[in-house]
């Protein structure tokens, strides 16, 4: 089972490369992605996009590439942000350190904003206070792909940074109402409104008291993979197996969420998740042992990272687990595997983006 992003999200990457002046095919070819791969496939590995977007961001020294910001992002910002909110005392306290953060930062000229209202909590984005533009105007010319990878990435960063899924109320847009409505729901797992006063994310307001619960440590192993882990990681289908895929996501760093949490935040019973998977010829263990599988096979191919960035990645407090777990799941060691015609076939397909192309 690999994790993939729809072919929408690639074609719409690459007609922005070409938008900006930079040579697609040299792009792809740095890559290894083949003309080919993008004709005949209707998904695309997500690790792969995840490279093929950092490339980019890099090419275009703009890390909000893609992403609603107005204006380019320094390479280097996003890991600054994170060192700034990483020791705030809660989610509250983070999210408004990130929006401070914007304030002083050279490029952008769109913020993340935190509102809480009751019993619920909105992030959404509002200008600078030095700007003298609204946010209607700054969001004027975002397509429909821009504002919803916006909102997903955000979605999964504040996930990352709790530890946890954040289950969302709602998921608002400011755009009509596009035809792939339903890969939207897939997406945030939640209700979707468009033609609404605000891009945004909302959330119960409970959310905003829980302690971050990354470290600088943490934070290492996952610079050297984003944004894969802020990536949409599920299949583009309506299956129940896909909602449960993108209820765990892609931070195995944290504590995987019961069975119970997962039927509870579908609407349904426990009874009803088994023997809805099991319809599928699946089931709820077997998918976690698969998606963890597949993740320490993908990060076992990128050469950039060591072993031990690998096991803390996975979740592992030790090393030797994470050996343990990986020979359980491939009849390898790492290092066996990192030896293996597999990985010297794949490891080339993930080079680190800042070679040139």
């Amino acid at each position: 089972m690999k994790a993939s992003v729809p072919m929408s999200s690639v074609r719409y990457l690459l007609k922005a490369v070409e938008k900006q002046g930079l040579d697609r095919e040299a792009v792809l070819e740095s890559l290894e992605i083949t003309a080919e791969e993008l004709e005949q496939s209707d998904a695309f590995s997500a690790y792969r996009f995840g490279m093929l977007y950092q490339k980019i961001m890099w090419l275009m020294q703009d890390e909000s590439f893609g992403m609603l910001s107005g204006g380019k992002i320094p390479n280097g910002t996003f890991r600054m942000m994170c060192l700034c909110i990483i020791h705030a005392r809660s989610l509250a306290h983070a999210l408004y350190r990130c929006s401070d953060f914007y304030e002083i930062c050279r490029g952008p000229t769109v913020k993340p904003v935190l509102i809480k209202k009751g019993r619920f909590a909105m992030v959404t984005f509002g200008p600078l206070s030095s700007s003298d533009e609204d946010i209607d105007s700054l969001v004027l010319a975002e397509s429909n792909e821009q504002l919803r990878t916006t909102l997903s990435m955000w979605h999964h960063f504040i996930c990352w940074l709790i530890g946890r899924r954040l289950n969302l109320k709602a998921a608002y847009f400011t755009n009509d109402r596009p035809d792939d409505v339903e890969y939207y729901k897939t997406m945030f797992q939640s209700e979707v409104r468009f033609n609404q006063h605000a891009n945004a994310l909302v959330f119960p307001a409970s959310y905003l008291d829980m302690p971050i619960v990354q470290t600088e440590d943490s934070l290492r192993g996952f610079l050297k993979t984003a944004p894969y882990q802020l990536l949409v990681m599920v299949e583009n289908d309506n299956s129940l197996k896909s909602q449960v895929m993108a209820m765990l996501g892609k931070d195995f760093s944290r504590e995987m969420p019961s069975a119970e949490e997962v039927a509870s935040g579908l609407n349904m019973s426990v009874s009803t998740l088994r023997r809805r998977l099991n319809d599928e010829k699946t089931s709820y263990q077997q998918i976690k042992d698969e998606c963890r599988k597949e993740a320490a096979i993908t990060y076992m191919n990128a050469p950039q990272l060591s072993i031990n960035d690998i096991a803390a990645l996975m979740g592992f407090d030790e090393p030797s687990a994470f050996f343990r777990s990986f020979k359980k799941w491939t009849g390898m060691t790492p290092g066996e595997y990192r030896k293996s015609e597999e990985y010297l076939k794949f490891g080339k397909d993930m080079k680190r983006p800042d070679s040139k192309p």
